[in-house]
């Protein structure tokens, strides 16, 4: 099995309001050993009028398939 920081599933989706503190998060795994895994989405949230974002990685380790 693959030891992640903090323990945390080999597969993660990284959600948020689409700004600054997003991106610094999906930075943050980066610099952490995580890898992108496909593509970001981006949504529009009518009840907070924001637009929203999602970005899936991976642990550097794990043998995933795309």
């Amino acid at each position: 099995m693959y030891q992640t920081p903090e323990d945390r599933p080999i597969y993660r989706l990284l959600t948020g309001k689409d700004d600054r503190a997003f991106c610094d998060r999906v930075s943050e795994a980066l610099e952490q050993g995580w890898r992108l895994y496909g593509s970001p989405t981006i949504s529009w949230d009518v009840e907070n009028n924001c637009m929203k974002a999602a970005q899936a990685v991976v642990w550097h380790e794990a043998d995933v398939v795309k």
